[in-house]
């Protein structure tokens, strides 16, 4: 009983420490690469494709302040007020999705989709959430709201082997991220729940409205003081 104590000791100092480590190191150097871009690179090679994987780090001054905006307003309007989790869109979700069977509502923040993204692997169970939930209050602690915002939208999935806002601003409308219009900026994040199966440059009837109201949620959000 004494050796599996300290067994378990050991296991979760190493664990702990570990993971913090790993944390504070991406509070100055950027990822190099996520789980889900690495499983989506076989997903392609085994449907007889390339290897892709196009992205291009943009720091977060180098990025117009629409697609920041833009953000907020589509995902998580709360960002900068937060600490990492909304309970009222957490629980908004929780109560669509016991009505509805076919799709699920997330509630998840900026800080939230960061933590997955970078530090966990594709799915859903609820080892994942928690896990998601440990490295949401760590990058909140470790981090400032600009690194992860920087983070997020040099990460987030864009379309098939597109990852980050600056692969999706040449992709899409063929110029770098730091000139991307209020327009453009609303539509890029329009797709940002499925950007597989949406593209910001061939806008369907769904993504032109989510466009526009997205918008009118970045003329109401106050000044991002980051």
């Amino acid at each position: 009983m004494r050796l599996f104590k300290y067994l378990l000791k050991l296991i979760l100092i190493g664990f702990f420490g570990t993971t913090i480590l790993w944390v504070l190191l991406y509070r100055f150097v950027n990822p190099p690469v996520t789980l889900l871009m690495i499983e989506r690179g076989f997903e392609r090679k085994s449907a007889g494709k390339d290897w892709k994987i196009d992205k291009t780090w943009v720091p977060f001054d180098q990025m117009s302040i629409n697609i920041k905006k833009a953000s907020v307003a589509a995902e998580d309007q709360l960002f900068l007020e937060h600490h990492g989790f909304d309970l009222t869109a957490i629980e908004r979700a929780i109560e669509k999705n016991q009505h509805n069977n076919k799709r699920l509502v997330g509630g998840s923040t900026i800080s939230q989709q960061t933590a997955k993204n970078v530090f966990l692997w594709p799915g859903r169970s609820y080892i994942r959430k928690a896990f998601e939930a440990y490295f949401t209050m760590l990058i909140e602690a470790l981090w400032s709201k600009e690194r992860i915002m920087e983070v997020y939208l040099n990460v987030i999935e864009m379309g098939d082997g597109i990852y980050g806002i600056e692969a999706a601003s040449q992709e899409y409308f063929k110029q770098s991220a730091k000139n991307l219009n209020k327009k453009q900026a609303s539509l890029i994040a329009g797709v940002f729940p499925n950007p597989r199966k949406w593209s910001p440059a061939k806008p369907t009837k769904y993504i032109r409205h989510r466009s526009y109201l997205i918008m009118k949620n970045m003329a109401r959000l106050a000044p991002l003081d980051f």
